[in-house]
């Protein structure tokens, strides 16, 4: 079981990164509106933008995923079941914790289910 001084540390590393992930969501979206309203010159701008719109539409999802798991986190502190694994119900280590602060599943769990991922 956590101690409270651990719980509002990870709440404030949560807080923290979503809050870097809405900066990056709000630029990011920006970035390819702005892209969208270009004149091109030839076909070698529009595949030069073409292609740094695919990377920014996979970044988009990924932080929008990042940012999906921290409300989770959030939500798992308030209901006081943060940092127990999902599957197993058996605490997350810390050092897990601190490396991935939304982690879901123990070590052990998150390759059993990685594995049934990719099946």
């Amino acid at each position: 079981m956590l101690k409270q001084t651990q719980l509002d540390d990870f709440k404030d590393k949560l807080l923290d990164r979503r809050v870097q992930i809405e900066k990056n969501l709000l630029g990011t979206t920006n970035e390819l509106d702005a892209m969208r309203n270009l004149e091109f010159n030839d076909d070698a701008d529009y595949a030069s933008v073409s292609a740094d719109s695919l990377v920014d539409n996979a970044i988009l999802i990924q932080q929008r995923k990042e940012l999906a798991e921290i409300d989770l986190a959030l939500d798992k502190i308030k209901k006081d079941i943060y940092g127990t694994c999902e599957m197993c119900e058996e605490p997350i280590g810390i050092s897990r914790l601190e490396v991935k602060n939304f982690a879901r599943f123990c070590i052990t769990c998150r390759e059993i289910n990685e594995k049934e991922e990719h099946k």
